[in-house]
């Protein structure tokens, strides 16, 4: 049975995203340490899907954030509107003019080149998106009056601050209640959980949104430390995967969170910075469906791969409820924003599905 979701023309959007965005700073082929000039970018682990569903697929997007009211939260808003993301439910909080009480999030991140790998080093104390609490969103007003088909959000978002997942839970109960699915990348962060609970706090938060997801995505070590489940046969650096170990994991995640109509994760074998093993794999109405792999896939810049995984993925289940379509979807869609620079996407569903069909690099004349 395919995941039901309301009609198109019943909801003003097809899928709104709950998260921070952040102005990416890209040292481009260089080092953060050493660079002289950045270019800059919007990037969220959330929001990135969002993008990805209105900028690669067309389909109608949402954001649900804050910013601080300054030049470079304005600077975020241009990059959004460029993408082609609707910015009604972004919040503006008073900018006091140092960044002591509200600010914007920064991400300096290098793409990796070989054997040095991808460097993220993030910038988002105080941050506005990181201050919303329970209350500060009008969800009936989003979910019950204008509709939304699908919501997404995810575990970086609920690790950000000691209030963030109260506006998690608040959001997905809000969204049940009106028939939205919602999906969830498990995203799991040490470093954001650090200062709010550590691990034991990540579980806990998680295994309670879990209650109210639809469709869960994470990679094994989300599963294992975000919900508890253990992966059989991974290695301590999780460079390869036993899929049947993995499978065994996920029908166990299954059965203690019944209301999981699908979980999803990418397979990735990291053998270079710019040379990756690369793949998915979907379960749903009790069956698995992989997609098609991509051995030795060289890749540019692996930020967002994930996020354009996932956006590929509910595209796919949107618009052909299909999930062996929808796995194959979401890898072609990954697999094609890490040949570009930047967190989001700059393929176009018309290239998606080339590549889902096998085809190769030659040039398009």
């Amino acid at each position: 049975m395919s995941i039901e979701i309301k009609p198109a023309d019943s909801c003003k959007y097809d899928i709104v995203s709950l998260g921070e965005v952040m102005l990416r700073l890209d040292p481009g082929e260089g080092r953060v340490r050493t660079a002289r000039s950045f270019r800059a970018w919007e990037g969220g682990g959330e929001y990135n899907v969002a993008r990805g569903m209105r900028k690669c697929f067309g389909l109608r997007a949402g954001v649900v954030t804050a910013f601080a009211d300054n030049d470079v939260g304005r600077l975020v808003e241009d990059f959004i509107m460029q993408g082609g993301v609707d910015t009604s439910w972004i919040q503006w909080k008073p900018y006091d003019g140092l960044g002591r009480e509200v600010r914007n999030g920064l991400n300096f991140t290098e793409r990796g080149f070989g054997i040095r790998g991808a460097v993220g080093v993030p910038d988002r104390g105080l941050t506005a998106a990181s201050q919303l609490k329970a209350g500060d969103i009008d969800w009936e007003k989003l979910f019950g009056e204008q509709g939304v088909r699908w919501f997404h959000t995810g575990g970086i978002y609920a690790a950000l601050s000691e209030t963030t997942p109260d506006v998690v839970i608040e959001a997905v109960k809000a969204a049940k209640k009106h028939g939205t699915v919602v999906s969830y990348d498990l995203n799991y962060r040490p470093s954001l959980w650090k200062s709010i609970g550590g691990h034991a706090k990540a579980q806990e938060v998680n295994r309670e949104i879990a209650k109210y997801v639809d469709v869960m995505i994470g990679n094994e070590e989300d599963f294992t430390a975000c919900l508890g489940f253990e992966v059989e046969g991974v290695d301590e650096n999780i460079s390869k995967i036993d899929i049947g170990a993995f499978k065994k994991m996920i029908e166990q995640a299954v059965a203690t969170f019944p209301n999981f109509q699908a979980t999803a994760t990418t397979l990735r074998a990291v053998k270079t910075a710019t040379v990756n093993d690369w793949g998915a794999i979907c379960w749903h109405g009790g069956e698995f469906f992989e997609s098609r792999a991509y051995p030795d896939l060289e890749i540019m810049d692996r930020v967002g791969g994930g996020d354009s995984f996932a956006s590929g993925l509910i595209y796919g289940f949107l618009t052909t409820g299909d999930p062996a379509k929808a796995v194959d979807y979401g890898a072609a869609h990954g697999a094609l924003a890490m040949t570009t620079p930047g967190d989001t996407s700059m393929a176009t569903v018309k290239e998606v599905e080339k590549i889902m069909g096998g085809g190769g690099a030659r040039v398009v004349r």
